[in-house]
């Protein structure tokens, strides 16, 4: 079981998601909904995994990667992209990220990416 960190803009996305993550046997320990957020709630809660949406005001994921990753190489975060980001998760995959998955979710994708970087994948 690990702790899980869930940024994203729009409440239903990170309820959707916890709902999964959570379904998984994991514990959701926080929820942000941007990226100064994100890195602020990271640094505090120490989860073992955060799910990270590339697209939100004021300061967007891959910049919160960034951070991050820069700060924490043991970090294991998992992009959620919509449909047609390709250069956003390629950049966040090159800052530290692990994985990603795509809205809408599918159970079976989050559950491989969540086995993928709990498996000892690091920044």
């Amino acid at each position: 079981m690990a702790t899980v960190l869930i940024v994203d803009d729009a409440l239903f996305m990170r309820k959707t998601l916890a709902d999964l993550i959570e379904r998984l046997g994991h514990t959701v320990v926080g929820e942000a909904e941007n990226g100064f957020a994100a890195v602020d709630l990271y640094f505090k809660l120490k989860p073992d995994v955060v799910t990270m949406d590339i697209t939100m005001p004021e300061f967007g994921g891959v910049e919160a990667v960034k951070v991050i990753c820069g700060n924490d190489r043991n970090a294991k975060i998992i992009m959620v992209s919509a449909m047609g980001q390709t250069e956003f998760i390629k950049e966040a995959i090159l800052s530290g990220a692990k994985d990603f998955i795509v809205k809408p979710f599918e159970h079976e994708r989050v559950a491989l990416a969540f086995d993928k970087v709990l498996g000892g994948n690091v920044c």
